[in-house]
């Protein structure tokens, strides 16, 4: 069937602003790693390109799944991805110092980074299936704890303090939102506080500990552990209101900044197009994450607005941990930019994100009022 007898019926359903919006988010990101390598797609910008647009096609792909399919399909999945871990540690690929990947010989899956959003739907399946009067019992809240610390505890070995943040971010979210009692994060915050500093000194590598020193105070080693903290700050703050312009950047051409096209692309970007470029960018994500707030607000079933609410809080925690990572409000982490930072593992998570807020909204709009 068609709609106004010109564009078919499923492409007219397509929230195309929002598509619109995360295209001109990848495109951006395309244009700053083709300055980044010097004025050439090669070697970030055409692969980043061909796999934004395999991504891209797949969200659209997932959007037409209906709502019910995701609901079944979250513990299954969830339940691969912890095995997969565990495989992870048994014969995972090692790179940089970390045992992240599983190479399967055609690609390195990176199971952690999947786990982000099946976290989320797991939970919100959970909460869905518990009778709303026990939500805020015991039994309420201790499988919740479990689904999610597993998870977390497996990427921690690894080790990837930052994904385990937001494997634990985003399954507490969602906990939160099903009605958990506040007093109870009360005490885990309370339980967090006392932890921590054993965390600190028994938990932590080396590395680890060092960047939250560093990130407490820069200036102690800056050629070493806060090189990567201290070039960023230079970076974005000689871009001033406008930037030095496309092309111009001298931190990243002469190799200042580290990581210039993954962690620290925001620095890249900052010093070219200046405090004007970064304000544009951050309304875009601030736009995309507003979407799928409303989209959870709009939704019929408990599942879908504890799945969107969810969902839009692991874009938000990619945004918001790399931002503050790279201006010295955070410690260095090692959370990309969604969609701009080269690498497919974070693209792959957000758009797969997308896909299935897209679903719920299309489930939201077909749903009698």
């Amino acid at each position: 069937m068609r709609a106004g007898g010109v564009v078919p019926r499923p492409l007219a359903e397509l929230p195309w602003g929002v598509i619109g919006l995360v295209v001109a988010i990848g495109g951006f990101g395309l244009v700053v790693l083709f300055s980044a390598a010097g004025g050439s797609i090669r070697p970030w910008a055409f692969p980043q390109g061909v796999r934004f647009a395999v991504f891209v096609a797949a969200a659209l792909v997932a959007s037409r799944v209906p709502e019910g399919w995701w609901r079944a399909a979250a513990i299954p999945v969830y339940a691969l991805l912890v095995i997969a871990l565990v495989g992870v540690e048994a014969l995972g690929h090692i790179s940089g110092g970390s045992q992240r990947w599983l190479d399967l010989g055609i690609i390195r899956l990176q199971p952690s980074e999947l786990m982000k959003p099946a976290i989320v739907l797991a939970v919100a399946v959970f909460y869905d299936r518990l009778p709303p009067r026990e939500t805020r019992t015991w039994a309420g809240l201790w499988p919740a704890v479990v689904l999610v610390a597993v998870p977390a505890a497996l990427v921690m070995l690894q080790p990837d303090l930052g994904t385990a943040i937001m494997i634990g971010a985003g399954g507490v979210t969602v906990m939160f939102l099903a009605g958990i009692p506040l007093r109870l994060f009360a005490g885990g915050a309370l339980f967090v506080g006392i932890a921590g500093p054993l965390a600190f000194r028994f938990v932590l590598h080396d590395y680890q500990r060092n960047r939250i020193l560093i990130f407490l105070d820069p200036e102690s080693d800056p050629l070493g552990t806060g090189y990567h903290i201290s070039q960023s700050k230079i970076a974005i703050g000689s871009g001033g209101l406008l930037g030095k312009g496309f092309l111009h950047g001298t931190q990243s051409a002469l190799e200042y900044l580290p990581e210039k096209q993954t962690d620290f692309v925001f620095a890249t970007m900052a010093e070219e197009w200046g405090l004007l470029g970064g304000c544009l960018l951050i309304l875009a994500f601030f736009l995309l994450i507003r979407w799928g707030v409303g989209v959870g607000q709009r939704a019929r079933s408990r599942f879908a607005r504890l799945t969107a609410a969810g969902l839009a809080t692991t874009i938000f925690l990619y945004v918001a941990i790399n931002l503050a990572m790279v201006m010295g409000l955070a410690p260095v982490v090692g959370i990309p930019l969604p969609l701009v930072s080269f690498g497919g593992s974070a693209q792959m998570t957000v758009l797969l994100c997308l896909g299935i807020l897209l679903s719920i909204d299309r489930a939201n709009a077909r749903a009698p009022r």
